[in-house]
């Protein structure tokens, strides 16, 4: 019997669980798939997919120097050839890596066409060769997008656009890429994360353009339902990046657009820990709100570098913050049709191509390890019984009718002054508990 061939990373076999005492780098110490955690086993707490962008199809470009990895499927006279060999790539990345999920965008799987009836043409000779080797993978579809943002006629952004034929070449893509999510089977289908906003007023309606976005989201929506497609619509929020001003600038932002257009109901976030420092947010804020609004679906796993200023998604290491995020998951009952998608990049100087397994290899044992340090939190019931005593006195009878609006202005102010209310102020006790995060861990 001939010997396995080894894969363009030097691997024949799937990386597998050796526990917290093994010295292989590369071995999961902490991510056993079948271990339940929380009723759930972690493969379906945490459902990774591996992205097809920064994975397969950014050269390791900065914005000061050009490409490093010099990835052999990206340079050739055949587009075409070049796009089935990233594909055989791809896959054979998710088996080394045994995720459950894959995810992309239209402009990473196949050739980006000038015109829209080229664009589609080369998009459906891929499909059909990510079609057939999803059929024999494991990985399937988390989520299918269309790359509104990096071609030069999206510069002015997509649904925004001043020019009505970029918003119609947007419609075209999204549909086509719409249609083959729901052909693969994808849970999810996400909206731009790119050029939806504005460098400056001087030269921007932003009445129209914001008129725009809600159509265009509202068309998705229907064509949604026209296919028959089950899975929510997500968007990313998306603060300062590329533009000064973005529309989708945070989870709050995105609700009160999605309320103005009766999308809340088909419509969640896709929340990326980068994009939430950059809004002056912490990770686990965004995540918490998302749930408290009824709009939690899915989550990029990276992080930024607090010392720069744009999006460097970095792989996801820091098992303190990952804590407080799934603690905060699991007491929502995690993910439903979302999961966690490796939008990050390795550093230009990985040039390896064992780096970019190492770089999931890592994350993915630092989520493992979160996830079962939340469960223990949750477990514990400290944080839980702090926060409930804290409020306890909003379950009263009187508040509650408060709440539900069976009380006005006038009743609530008479019954204070009937009382002659003194209330007297409570610790927060914010150290004790940050005390009690950190010994968790």
């Amino acid at each position: 019997m001939n010997a396995p061939v080894p894969s363009y990373f030097g691997l024949t076999d799937p990386i597998k669980y050796e526990g917290p005492s093994s010295t292989n780098p590369l071995a999961y110490h902490y991510y056993d798939k079948n271990r339940i955690v929380a009723g759930r086993s972690m493969e379906d707490h945490l459902r990774f997919a591996v992205c097809y962008w920064h994975s397969f199809s950014w050269p390791g470009g900065d914005p000061f120097g050009g490409e490093t990895f010099l990835r052999p499927w990206m340079h050739g006279s055949d587009p075409m050839a070049m796009a089935k060999a990233k594909a055989d790539v791809a896959f054979d990345l998710f088996k080394l890596l045994d995720v459950p999920f894959y995810t992309f965008h239209d402009a990473d799987v196949a050739p980006v066409g000038e015109t829209i009836n080229e664009h589609l043409s080369n998009f459906a000779a891929i499909l059909d060769v990510i079609e057939a080797k999803q059929s024999t993978a494991k990985a399937k579809l988390l989520w299918g997008t269309a790359n509104l943002f990096s071609h030069r006629r999206f510069m002015a952004g997509a649904a925004t656009n001043p020019d009505p034929d970029v918003f119609a070449f947007s419609a075209a893509t999204v549909r086509a890429c719409l249609e083959a999510t729901h052909r693969l089977g994808g849970q999810n289908y996400v909206l731009w994360g790119g050029r939806e906003g504005y460098e400056t007023i001087l030269n921007t309606d932003i009445g129209r353009e914001y008129q725009q976005m809600g159509r265009f989201l509202s068309m998705v929506v229907e064509h949604k339902h026209k296919i028959g497609f089950k899975g929510p619509i997500l968007i990313e929020p998306k603060p300062r990046e590329p533009s000064k001003h973005q529309y989708d600038y945070d989870v709050a932002t995105v609700f009160g657009f999605l309320e103005k257009w009766g999308l809340t109901d088909d419509v969640k976030v896709n929340i990326e820990q980068n994009h939430a420092i950059l809004a002056g947010h912490s990770f686990e804020h965004e995540i918490a709100l998302a749930y408290a609004l009824g709009i939690f679906g899915s989550v990029d796993l990276n992080r930024g570098d607090a010392l720069l200023g744009w999006d460097t998604d970095q792989f996801a290491m820091d098992a303190g913050e990952l804590t407080l995020v799934l603690h905060e998951m699991l007491k929502h009952g995690g993910f439903s049709t979302g999961g966690f998608n490796f939008d990050a990049k390795i550093r230009r100087q990985s040039i390896d191509p064992i780096d970019l397994v190492q770089a999931h290899v890592g994350s993915i044992d630092i989520a493992a390890r979160a996830l079962v340090n939340a469960e223990k939190l949750l477990n514990d019931g400290v944080l839980t019984k702090i926060v409930n005593d804290r409020y306890a006195g909003w379950d009263s009878a009187e508040s509650q009718a408060i709440l539900a609006g069976k009380r006005t202005l006038a009743e609530v102010a008479d019954r204070a002054i009937a009382a002659d209310l003194s209330p007297k102020p409570r610790s927060g006790r914010q150290e004790y508990i940050e005390t009690l995060v950190a010994r968790s861990l």
